[in-house]
């Protein structure tokens, strides 16, 4: 992402100071824990585009976008926060998750924070009227997703309806937002502002199929565990696409399902990669198209080179 935080100039050390600030507490211990999730932020890949959307938009108000993206990171990472407490999940872009340093409590509090610090964030925009009903779905959600993915994970019949809601819901969902409501505070037309959010959208789909891809690809290469969703009960797109082509149901194989390394060649062998990632395309296609309504500009560039990142990137 260093290329496109260069691209965005002033922009993006004022985001990060923005995001600091409210973040900001009198409570230590909140302090230390702030300090230690933004030291391992990941990509950032939500605020960048809103950002990207801010200076495509000649129009734009810095502070509003600024204000944007900041909402859009917190939001993310309080979900992330969430997600690690409902997955019990030990490590999170290679390092101990708060769940696991310091018990489910302490993780959903520190959560919970940082939704709220994301709502007093989207309050500090001057067109918080015109944006704050589309966080407020986001929030809803997020956590439908969440528990429809419980549900099916429980009952694994989920077919290729479902899975593109859960993912939509988890994922696209906040892409969605991100970009529509980025583009509503730089002052884009209607128009640029539905097209950012076919952007988003269709971006945040075929970043989830990626990452659903390489679970069944290898831990050395990708450089996280692989076979953690089947593990759950989760049925991702590579198997879905394996199975309709195989002609065998979802509740039939999970019944007779052998270990990761039978289901992956089982996956591989009747064309489950080739499926997801024909899915993936389209996607990074439809994302790249909806650019058309923003005047070109190296921002515009920026926007699609990032689309087609999602569906070549490696890990």
């Amino acid at each position: 992402m260093e290329k496109y935080t260069a691209l965005l100039g002033d922009l993006w050390p004022e985001f990060r100071q923005t995001l600091r600030e409210q973040l900001a507490t009198d409570i230590s211990l909140i302090q230390d824990i702030d300090e230690g999730l933004l030291s391992h932020a990941g990509k950032m890949l939500r605020p960048v585009l809103a950002l990207l959307f801010a200076r495509a938009t000649p129009a734009a108000c810095a502070s509003d976008c600024i204000h944007v993206a900041a909402a859009a990171e917190i939001l993310h990472n309080a979900t992330l926060l969430h997600d690690d407490v409902a997955d019990r999940s030990a490590l999170r872009r290679g390092k101990p998750t708060l769940y696991a340093m310091m018990g489910a409590g302490p993780a959903v509090m520190m959560g919970d924070f940082w939704l709220a610090s994301a709502v007093n964030c989207v309050m500090h925009v001057s067109v918080r009227d015109r944006i704050i009903s589309h966080f407020a779905r986001v929030l809803r959600l997020l956590s439908e997703g969440q528990l429809l993915e419980l549900e099916k994970a429980q009952a694994p019949d989920a077919g290729e309806t479902d899975y593109l809601r859960i993912i939509y819901c988890k994922t696209a969902s906040l892409f969605e937002t991100t970009c529509r409501c980025a583009a509503i505070a730089a002052g884009a037309t209607q128009t640029q502002a539905d097209a950012a959010a076919t952007y988003g959208k269709a971006l945040g789909m075929a970043f989830q199929i990626r990452d659903d891809i390489f679970d069944y690809g290898n831990s050395a290469s990708v450089g996280k565990p692989v076979g953690i969703d089947l593990k759950e009960g989760k049925v991702t797109l590579p198997l879905i696409g394996a199975l309709k082509n195989s002609g065998t149901s979802a509740r039939e194989f999970l019944a007779q399902a052998g270990d990761f390394e039978a289901t992956r060649n089982f996956v591989l062998e009747n064309g489950g990669i080739e499926y997801a990632t024909q899915r993936m395309n389209a996607y990074i296609s439809q994302a790249v198209q909806a650019l058309e309504p923003f005047p070109a500009s190296p921002f515009r560039d920026a926007l699609t080179e990032i689309a087609d990142f999602a569906g070549k990137r490696q890990r």
